[in-house]
């Protein structure tokens, strides 16, 4: 059994309960998926499975894409992913469709995505610095300050939290409860919000902790 499935995210909203408390959830359109490579501990190392995301637009690959679609007998797809297996299950073969009944109401999933795009920003939005003093005469506002000593080490330190490109980040966000799944559909409504802007690629897997 595959342990997670690609998806993309379709927006925010929010489910309202029976005894009237409302819910911010995440729409997901999970699915469909197919798996196009399986990969062994003994060829590969490790255990996992290659999915490619089934849309109706059709993909442009380069040639060595193509034949690797190819070899696995199935249209090329714009999306790939490599997922775990659980532990102990058998290996899907190429060709197997994976779709969003993976998942039930109640499960806990962890959702990986990448993060939006803010651009070249500064030390205060980027990293949440203070700044200095807005008061009439300062000179010192959204500056970073000293970032390094001058005598030792004589150098800036790799890490040092800089003004630089933020977001476009891999980030995981976990434990989030699966609200409702529409198989129908291919609809995942997980509770509160995963990475990324509406219409990004996430994968959706079983919560690791």
């Amino acid at each position: 059994m595959v342990n997670g499935i690609i998806g993309k995210k379709l927006g925010m909203s929010q489910v309202f309960g029976s005894d009237g408390v409302v819910t911010p959830v995440t729409i997901l359109r999970a699915g469909p998926c197919v798996v196009v490579q399986g990969k062994t501990a003994t060829t590969d190392g490790y255990e996992s499975v290659q999915l490619g995301l089934v849309e109706e637009r059709p993909a442009k690959v380069t040639r060595p894409v193509a034949g690797h679609f190819k070899k696995a007998g199935l249209p090329p797809t714009r999306v790939l992913r490599e997922v775990a297996l659980a532990p102990g299950a058998e290996a899907p073969k190429a060709g197997d469709r994976v779709l969003v009944d993976v998942f039930k109401d109640g499960d806990v999933v962890d959702v990986i995505g990448t993060s939006r795009g803010h651009g070249f920003q500064g030390v205060v939005k980027r990293h949440n610095f203070r700044g200095g003093a807005a008061s009439h005469g300062s000179m010192f506002h959204r500056a970073p300050g000293s970032i390094g000593a001058s005598s030792y080490p004589s150098r800036v330190l790799p890490g040092t939290r800089m003004a630089g490109h933020m977001g476009v980040a891999r980030v995981t966000v976990r434990n989030l409860e699966v609200i409702e799944v529409d198989v129908e559909e291919n609809v995942l409504v997980v509770k509160g919000a995963v990475p990324g802007p509406n219409g990004g690629y996430v994968v959706v897997r079983r919560a690791k902790r």
